[in-house]
């Protein structure tokens, strides 16, 4: 195939929700982040609860603030254990909330990072499946190319980096206003302590 041709579709397999089938290629302390903000989980939960499905997140992204004394919530995750995959993953048809699947998952292969104001990084998973089968043609691929093989990624993973932008505008903001004081630098015991006894306080932005 022509790279003119190439154009991103999901193969149903599974790889971009599950757990690595060989977890001893990767450290022991690997944990697999499928980042989910608050309004998400909210959502999934809704869906999950109508399902009867069992699932389970755990906070991810957190910032202690010194000054309410409360943990800061901007994002979750999906624990994706014990069946080793996200819940709404059907090897039969794939993900089964395509439709309103988080954020993350509706950009993947693909992941953006501001390096400053004119330059994006740009970051492709080499795990799934489609890019490893197409990956000799794509090793030289421009960011033109990119927005045109992963049209609807690329806009979703643009979104997403929006998103995050809002998250740290908004917490720089409060800061601003001293609303809340975030503990730059913490001892790894002051901090256990503050996760196990300080209430929550979830971070959304539009």
């Amino acid at each position: 195939m022509e790279l003119t041709e190439l154009k991103y579709e999901c193969l149903k397999c599974g790889i971009c929700c599950s757990l690595p089938k060989n977890r001893r290629c990767y450290n022991s302390n690997y944990i697999k982040r499928i980042p989910l903000y608050p309004e998400e989980v909210d959502r999934l939960i809704k869906i999950a609860e109508e399902r009867q499905i069992p699932l389970k997140v755990k906070e991810d992204l957190v910032f202690p603030d010194i000054l309410n004394k409360k943990i800061l919530i901007l994002t979750y995750r999906f624990i994706l254990e014990p069946f080793g995959h996200c819940v709404f993953y059907d090897p039969k048809i794939g993900c089964t909330v395509h439709e309103t699947k988080p954020f993350a998952c509706q950009a993947y292969p693909l992941a953006l990072k501001r390096i400053d104001a004119f330059n994006l990084e740009i970051s492709i998973d080499s795990t799934c499946n489609w890019i490893d089968k197409h990956y000799n043609a794509l090793k030289e691929v421009d960011i033109n190319r990119i927005r045109n093989i992963f049209s609807e990624e690329f806009k979703k993973a643009e979104a997403f980096l929006r998103k995050n932008k809002k998250l740290q505008l908004e917490i720089r903001k409060m800061e601003a206003e001293k609303k809340i004081e975030i503990a730059r630098q913490i001892s790894s015991n002051y901090f256990s302590k503050a996760l196990k006894n300080w209430d929550r306080n979830e971070i959304r932005v539009n």
